[in-house]
């Protein structure tokens, strides 16, 4: 039972967690107080659980549309593996437990991992059945793991000696809000084409959506999420008031993580799983990597 619980927390898609990373990431310039890489790695660990205890709560309330599934009928909860009781009394210890720990860790991260909490449950309840808005939802999502990760990162001030909050700046949202309706865009693609190829329907608002819509919205969240990031290279430290033109190295990755995805979307419907895509595609996987080493070297120089 406990390795089907574990199991029902969805593990794969904790990888969309790994956006709590960005602040202590775009910050590595600045000295950091020592505590502030376990901060990080506490606030992902946080977000895992919160996220874990929502897959399960959704699973128990859409128990059995999903014994009709082809695919979700063997998920533990769906299988029998774990009762819905059972379930429920978990998801809600694990919550109680990670809410308490996120207050304690920061308040403000506090306050923003319970917007991401009740968001998700709005998204189950309501708002994915709404059109465009289950998009928007989704992207908010991501926003609040930046903005999460962000607020728990702490930086020296090197004449004072004083720990302050590093600034969050406006292109982590903006380029954080289109690389999610990006990835929600063609998550959307691929579960159309699998139900026009006779897959199982599991979302009302596929019906309001159509291939030539979804491919022309792709193409214009990637356009300018590309054209965001390139600005963002361009722009100044808001703290230090330094530049970083070496970040302009990162650039080919970018390209080639966005061309890649479409790639994958358009020719192997792939969209459908953006965490399994990630962890099952190596060239893009290797792209990542590669990315955030350029991305520190750029930092440092």
């Amino acid at each position: 039972m406990i390795g089907a619980l574990l199991k029902s927390l969805r593990p794969k898609q904790w990888t969309k967690n790994a956006l709590v990373f960005a602040g202590y990431i775009f910050t590595i310039d600045l000295p950091h107080p020592p505590d502030t890489l376990w901060r990080v790695l506490a606030a992902v660990g946080l977000f895992c659980a919160v996220s874990g205890a929502t897959y399960i709560l959704n699973d128990a309330v859409d128990v059995e549309a999903d014994r009709k599934h082809p695919k979700k009928c063997k998920r533990p909860i769906a299988s029998g593996a774990v009762s819905v009781r059972v379930a429920v009394a978990f998801a809600l210890v694990l919550l109680v437990a990670a809410m308490a720990a996120s207050h304690l860790l920061d308040f403000y991260f506090g306050l923003l991992v319970s917007a991401y909490l009740l968001l998700t449950l709005s998204y189950s309840a309501v708002l994915k059945h709404v059109v465009i808005v289950d998009l928007l939802t989704i992207s908010a999502g991501f926003v609040l793991r930046a903005v999460a990760g962000a607020v728990v990162v702490k930086a020296i001030d090197p004449v004072t000696h004083a720990a302050y909050r590093v600034e969050i700046s406006p292109w982590l949202l903006v380029c954080t809000t289109l690389l999610a309706l990006f990835l929600g865009l063609a998550k959307r693609r691929g579960e159309l084409i699998t139900l026009e190829n006779g897959g199982a329907d599991h979302r009302k608002t596929l019906s309001e959506y159509s291939a030539p819509m979804l491919d022309q919205m792709l193409t214009i969240s990637s356009s300018c999420a590309l054209m965001a990031y390139f600005l963002y290279t361009f722009t100044p430290g808001s703290k230090t008031g330094t530049s970083h033109p070496y970040m302009m190295i990162t650039i080919p990755f970018v390209i080639y993580g966005l061309f890649r995805y479409l790639f994958l979307v358009r020719d192997r419907n792939a969209g459908g799983s953006p965490e399994q895509v990630l962890l099952e595609d190596k060239p893009l996987l290797i792209n990542c990597i590669l990315y955030v080493i350029a991305a520190v070297v750029a930092l440092k120089l």
